[in-house]
């Protein structure tokens, strides 16, 4: 992403939504699914990403309207005929994902997927370009199928989810926290000057240790999805009979969980309206509520990619802000917000990148 900018030379601006949304949905097909997207041409990635976030808005137009719940009526409206041109893609898509690994396995002879390698010294690069080392996701599932523990349709399903899940939702809290640092300059320069001395100090690379020990950036990012959470609410259906207050709900009650509002609460954050990354300090973290902040959901059913999701935006926020300065054309309080699935802006957020002159000494 950072070579990319670079090779636009002077400062360029960008759309954040269509811009992280590339990257990300690249980033969980080679880190889940172990393909690259080089194969897939732009034409079919961009309308993959368009058909996830008009998949949403039909969600929301259907859920407000109790007599489209009935799939037989849904079915023969335009909406639904729109629905199943869209599930089309959708699935078109994954199985392409799921096709291309399973053709990698076929020209190993299935030497990755059964272990029988070292995977530290085989080297497929000729094969496929890519050095791989370790086993995917989509890998272990395609390991279950053989074993007659999934069908192809349980594969397809998981790795509709994971694409989903892992592409849009980090590729949204990527736009707010970055358009949050560029409309406050002082914590982004705060952020530079924290990456500016791991880099310098790690010999001027990034590494995956550097990553995890940039505690500001980390703070930042928390505090970005406290303001603007990429999933706003949640549901869930209660197991036991639950008082709340004076009022009783029943086992089998669907509850909807606000977290955009709960994160907004003046019960729980003070000047709530106000980015602050050192919310996150240790010592201010200690007794707060620990319900008040779930970006990630909370228990058992919670999201399992978080640690991951907090490395990748790390990684592509790091060394964007280590090579420019980010500057806002599009003001967060100016920006409506579309709600499908995700949080997400309206219309345009961009941002302005300006490169960053490094001198020998710097």
């Amino acid at each position: 992403m950072t070579k990319s900018l670079q090779n636009e030379g002077e400062s360029v601006v960008k759309d954040l939504v269509p811009f992280f949304s590339e990257y990300t949905l690249n980033a969980i097909c080679e880190t889940a699914m172990g393909v690259s997207l080089q194969s897939f041409d732009i034409f079919q990635q961009r309308q993959y990403r368009e058909a996830i976030h008009r998949m949403g808005e039909l969600f929301i137009y259907r859920i407000s309207r109790p007599w489209l719940y009935y799939d037989w009526i849904f079915s023969f409206t335009p909406t639904g005929r729109e629905q199943r041109k869209i599930l089309k893609i959708l699935h078109g898509f994954t199985k392409q994902v799921i096709a291309e690994r399973k053709l990698y396995h076929e020209q190993t002879n299935d030497r990755y997927l059964r272990g029988t390698d070292t995977f530290a010294k085989y080297d497929d690069t000729e094969l496929t370009g890519i050095r791989r080392k370790r086993l995917a996701m989509l890998d272990l599932l395609i390991a279950a199928s053989r074993e007659g523990l999934m069908t192809d349709l349980d594969i397809a399903e998981e790795v509709d989810t994971f694409m989903f899940e892992g592409h849009d939702t980090t590729a949204m809290g990527l736009c707010f926290t970055l358009a949050l640092l560029a409309e406050h300059k002082d914590i982004q320069d705060r952020v530079r000057n924290e990456i500016d001395a791991a880099v310098q100090k790690n010999g001027e690379k990034f590494s995956m240790k550097l990553l995890q020990d940039l505690p500001y950036l980390e703070r930042c990012i928390k505090e970005a999805l406290r303001l603007y959470p990429s999933v706003f609410v949640i549901s869930r259906i209660l197991g036991d009979n639950v008082k709340l207050q004076s009022y009783f709900v029943p086992a089998g009650t669907m509850i909807i969980l606000n977290i955009y509002l709960a994160h907004r609460s003046s019960d729980f954050w003070p000047n709530p309206e106000v980015f602050d990354p050192d919310r996150f300090l240790p010592d201010r973290i200690r007794n707060r509520h620990p319900y008040s902040y779930i970006p990630f959901s909370a228990g058992p059913r919670n999201c399992i990619g978080q640690r991951f999701a907090m490395l990748e935006m790390k990684a592509i926020i790091a060394p964007v802000i280590h090579n420019f300065y980010v500057e806002p054309i599009d003001y967060l309080k100016n920006i409506e917000m579309n709600l499908d699935f995700i949080l997400r802006p309206a219309n345009s957020l961009r941002v302005k990148f300006v490169p960053i002159r490094k001198t020998n000494g710097s």
